[in-house]
């Protein structure tokens, strides 16, 4: 996975996180309480899983090395 690739759903996947939190408390829970905690709790488990994602092959020791320069 190319590491652009990987930095943009990172970012995809916090930027879902702070609006799930942000409209949970500020609106949803106008309405539903109930509502408002799933989504806290999706909005919970997003971190993990976007750092999971971000480090994805980041490590991958079978890819070929990067093209040296001075060559």
């Amino acid at each position: 996975m190319q590491r652009s690739t990987r930095q943009r759903a990172y970012f995809a996947m916090m930027g879902t996180c702070v609006v799930l939190i942000v409209l949970a408390w500020n609106v949803v829970r106008l309405w539903s309480t109930t509502a408002a905690v799933v989504m806290t709790l999706v909005a919970a488990v997003l971190p993990p899983a976007a750092a999971v994602v971000a480090n994805l092959g980041s490590l991958d020791r079978t890819a070929p090395p990067p093209p040296d320069p001075d060559r």
